[in-house]
């Protein structure tokens, strides 16, 4: 059966993961929408990032299925290079290369990966890192750029592939407070482009604002989710209740 728009393009069922005997995702479903930007919050250690993870097939899932774009991320035959051309993921940490430029972090996949023509993959490159507000920066170093700024280059390099869906996992936890909302503005101009988005965050102004969706985690199950609108206001579980009064 081919995928079409109008299901979801990411869909969890019933998935477990267990890290040895660390039971860490007890039974978690949910659907994304294309274009749709869902927010995944929680305590530490309640599962959010083991989460999109299985979702990019960077960790195997114990049962449970997970269908990108109608496409079974935990069949065996599956080709990991094939979804990660469709699922983008942004890190904490920013991965780049150290000894290669903005640029040339940006377009070495589409080349080396897609196979794509190098002034092809070279324009698009600039064209991404002007679309992160980086102009200026495609000949400096990781090493010479802010946090903030490494993270808008990982950003367009990810978006360099062209993905369907892009998986952030606290991409501004590592950041100081005046270039986390850089990044944010980055993201949420995607949002705004009607890329479908999926991140683990701390930033409840942004999940309030961007989300269409908010899930709370804890301790690997779903304890709650809605819209920004319901479940900031009324969130009905103690847990949930407990940790919005603590980070609000």
């Amino acid at each position: 059966m081919a995928w079409t728009p109008d299901q979801p393009m990411v869909s969890l069922k019933d998935v477990y993961k267990a890290f040895d005997d660390l039971e860490v995702i007890k039974g978690i479903s949910m659907d994304v929408k294309k274009g749709e930007v869902i927010c995944i919050i929680g305590p530490s250690g309640s599962g959010k990032s083991t989460l999109i993870r299985c979702i990019n097939a960077l960790h195997p899932i114990n049962k449970g299925s997970i269908l990108v774009e109608g496409q079974e991320v935990n069949d065996p035959k599956l080709d990991k290079l094939e979804l990660r051309k469709k699922v983008g993921m942004v890190f904490q940490q920013y991965n780049l290369f150290p000894h290669k430029t903005a640029l040339e972090n940006v377009k070495m996949a589409p080349i080396h990966v897609l196979k794509k023509d190098k002034q092809e993959a070279e324009q698009r490159a600039y064209a991404l890192i002007k679309k992160v507000r980086l102009e200026g920066k495609e000949d400096s170093y990781p090493g010479e750029l802010s946090g903030g700024q490494q993270q808008r280059v990982a950003i367009a390099r990810s978006l360099a592939m062209d993905p369907d869906v892009m998986l952030f996992d606290e991409v501004t936890a590592a950041l100081d407070p005046e270039t986390v909302k850089e990044v944010l503005v980055t993201i949420k101009e995607l949002a705004e482009d009607g890329m479908t988005c999926l991140l683990v965050t701390h930033e409840m102004g942004f999940a309030r604002e961007l989300a269409d969706h908010i899930y709370f985690t804890d301790e690997g199950r779903i304890v709650e989710h809605g819209p920004p609108s319901t479940f900031f206001e009324d969130a009905k579980d103690p847990r949930t209740q407990a940790f919005l009064s603590q980070i609000l």
